[in-house]
């Protein structure tokens, strides 16, 4: 199951943005700056700069978050969005014992489906043990040949092996990761990825990463999410055409209501 939580970001993040943008146009030292902004002063900075569109100070503030229980192809989806830091647990290096895998919810629903899905996972386990256990007999034998320590040829024969095994691993296998990513970042992915048009693993994660920034800093986030909720749907002609209907989740969302 899709675990998400925000293990760090900027302290006072709203105070940093707002004394970054008062400095462009003061001349006040940026200390000075600082201490001179109280709760009010600094949310309603805020909220010029969003209802403006000046995105740039929001840069200087970050969030890390761990994301546990996803699949390899939320994988591939989420290191797209290149302006962000991901360290994921290594295949190469970590043996998928009893692998655990996600189940997508339309296969989860339809008894022979899931019964199908499962079976295919199992036969991938099984494949990937074979295989390991392949590879690492004839890699350890070979590097002892050469004169290696049997420990170090033990070790360092199961990480050969791995890395060629894992390539019968299917895309649903779980994986877990560490993402930082700055305001302006989040704010692009939650445009693209809450959308109802994203897949649907990759929006579900979203949606909870939006969840958790809100309770940090609403004044912030109060535009985050698709681009409906807050103005005019910018997926043109491939729009869902449910605009009213993602407002009122995205309330909900926010606690807005």
């Amino acid at each position: 199951m899709m675990q998400v939580s925000i293990i760090s970001h900027t302290p006072e993040p709203e105070k940093i943005i707002a004394a970054a943008a008062k400095m462009c146009y003061s001349p006040a030292k940026a200390h000075d700056l600082l201490c001179d902004l109280d709760p009010e002063k600094i949310e309603n900075y805020i909220k010029m700069l969003i209802s403006l569109g000046h995105e740039s100070t929001v840069e200087h503030v970050s969030f890390t978050f761990v994301v546990e229980g996803v699949s390899r192809s939320l994988l591939a989806q989420l290191t797209r969005h290149r302006i962000a830091s991901f360290s994921v647990k290594s295949q190469r290096y970590v043996k998928e014992g009893s692998f655990e895998y996600v189940v997508p919810p339309e296969i989860k629903k339809i008894p022979e489906a899931r019964e199908v899905y499962i079976k295919t996972m199992q036969e991938d386990q099984a494949a990937y043990d074979v295989l390991s256990d392949l590879l690492e007999k004839e890699h350890f034998e070979r590097m002892l040949s050469e004169g290696m320590p049997e420990n170090k040829a033990r070790s360092a024969a199961q990480k050969a092996a791995i890395e060629d095994a894992r390539y019968v691993l299917p895309n649903a296998c779980e994986t877990q990761l560490m993402l930082t990513m700055n305001i302006r970042s989040l704010y692009n992915f939650f445009k693209l990825r809450c959308c109802s048009r994203a897949q649907w693993e990759i929006r579900e994660l979203a949606e909870k990463m939006l969840r958790l920034c809100y309770e940090v800093s609403p004044v912030l986030f109060t535009k985050a999410g698709p681009s409906c909720t807050y103005g005019e749907c910018s997926e043109g002609k491939m729009c869902c055409g449910k605009q009213n209907v993602m407002r009122e989740k995205y309330r909900d969302i926010k606690n807005e209501r």
